[in-house]
């Protein structure tokens, strides 16, 4: 199994730029407020031609009262005990603190390799102050600046020294605690190798996205508190269960730009936003307190616009007072306002007493399968012409419309081309109706189509 790389300190001393660094991406938030880091996130290094995986962490601060700081202590423990080389940074520029102390002795407990990482030594006078950091107790000690790289590559070269030779690394599930056999490690390889489906779950903030991942999961994977905005960055975990293999991606709450104050909350937004694009499936979680507003609609046109899949999962169900037609009348007032792409899978949820979390998976898994299908040209042909024969477009300026011929055109999500002779005169409602009729006869539920008029 592959070898997994924890970077741990107290706030502020750069640990999200050197991830960033090392990573060579720019996936965590970097800010100059402390506590910019919050839930643990993953990535994979490559170097020297040895590649694995390494955990951002929040800063550490024990003992605390705050309700942040002391959830991402919590975080921070779980990544020092599923880690195998511990990354241990410190600041030049403040010296030893109490909470550097603190934090040493925490790694020196796990009994696991602790490297220390002096950040900000840009110019020799550091390099003699950051000989300061010996004191910590630790035998090995890396100077580098995670803003401009320099240093890193030492650091590099030591943490592949721990890493065997022989070894094929990939990114880990993070939940992955067992010994595993030749043939499991060699069917495992080969999974991960392809490309696994996204389903990113979004939404406003404070719907219970993390409460629904983490009902999903089993454990505490993301930090989940009762105030909005809680999470930060778009975290990505591999859920591999119930005969179910996929990428879910727990993303921050989005709200309005105008309500957008803070730089932290822009990015948030913007990784939140690219995760949707970048997904296959979208599960767009509202509140039932609250119901479906102008910023959730906003996110389906997204979705839509993108070619996602969409599952609408209406959660806090259990806090609303109910009878036998609530969720009808409720389901009613989504797919009116969904108008006119209103085939949608919509389920009543509640991730706290975890009801009916694992049928949201199916539906998802479903979509993406709905997504996938594709029609044969002659089947389509059989089944839609009839259609278009029995309703033909309306004639526009004595112009009558004749439809012959359709067909699915390759692509990610489902695209019709239908050749007519005068393909400028057929209107929006009737290409409404033509995708009416597809969805009627084939199964494209929670999937956007394409219409497409073409010159015969």
């Amino acid at each position: 199994m592959g070898k997994i790389v924890a970077i741990v300190g107290r706030p502020n001393v750069g640990k999200s730029t050197l991830f960033n660094r090392l990573t060579g991406s720019r996936q965590a938030i970097v800010d100059d407020v402390s506590g910019v880091t919050r839930d643990r996130h993953y990535g994979k290094s490559e170097w020297n031609g040895k590649t694995f995986t390494i955990i951002d962490t929040g800063g550490f601060v024990p003992n605390s009262a705050d309700i942040f700081e002391h959830e991402i202590a919590n975080q921070v423990k779980i990544a020092i005990e599923e880690s195998d080389i511990l990354v241990f940074m410190v600041d030049v520029s403040t010296g030893i603190t109490d909470l550097d102390k603190a934090s040493a002795n925490l790694l020196r407990r796990s009994k696991k390799p602790v490297l220390v990482v002096v950040n900000k030594v840009d110019n020799s006078e550091r390099q003699f102050e950051a000989a300061e950091f010996y004191g910590l107790g630790f035998e090995e000690v890396f100077n580098v600046s995670s803003m401009s790289g320099s240093g890193t590559g030492e650091l590099l070269d030591r943490i592949t020294e721990f890493l065997p030779d022989d070894e094929e690394y990939i990114l880990e599930d993070d939940n992955r605690d067992y010994e595993e056999s030749d043939e499991e490690s060699e069917e495992r390889i080969s999974r991960t190798k392809n490309i696994l489906p996204k389903v990113a779950v979004v939404g406003r903030p404070n719907v219970g996205k993390s409460s629904f991942v983490n009902a999903l999961l089993g454990y505490q994977r993301n930090i989940v508190t009762e105030i909005a905005g809680t999470t930060r960055d778009a975290i990505h975990t591999e859920y591999n269960a119930y005969g179910h293999h996929f990428v879910l991606v727990d993303t921050a709450g989005i709200r309005k730009k105008a309500k957008v104050k803070e730089d932290i909350e822009f990015y948030s937004v913007m990784r939140s936003v690219r995760s949707l694009e970048d997904c296959d499936v979208a599960i767009l979680m509202i509140d039932a307190t609250l119901g479906i507003d102008s910023q959730d609609m906003n996110l389906v046109h997204l979705a839509i616009r993108n070619g996602k899949g969409l599952v609408i999962l209406v959660n806090k169900w259990d806090l609303v007072e109910k009878d036998t037609k609530t969720a009808l009348e409720f389901e009613k007032i989504i797919k009116e306002k969904l108008q006119p792409f209103d085939d949608v899978p919509i389920l009543f949820i509640s991730a706290l007493e975890k009801q009916r979390i694992f049928k949201a998976v199916e539906l998802a898994m479903k979509v993406i399968e709905n997504k996938k299908r594709r029609i044969p040209t002659h089947k389509l042909n059989d089944v839609i012409l009839p259609f278009i024969e029995h309703y033909p477009p309306p004639a526009i300026k004595g112009k009558y419309v004749r439809i012959k011929f359709i067909m699915q055109l390759p692509g990610s999500n489902p695209k019709f081309a239908f050749f007519c002779n005068l393909p400028q005169y057929v209107n929006e409602s009737y290409k409404r109706y033509l995708e009416n009729k597809i969805r009627e006869s084939f199964d494209f539920h929670g999937v956007p189509i394409v219409i497409y008029m073409r010159k015969k």
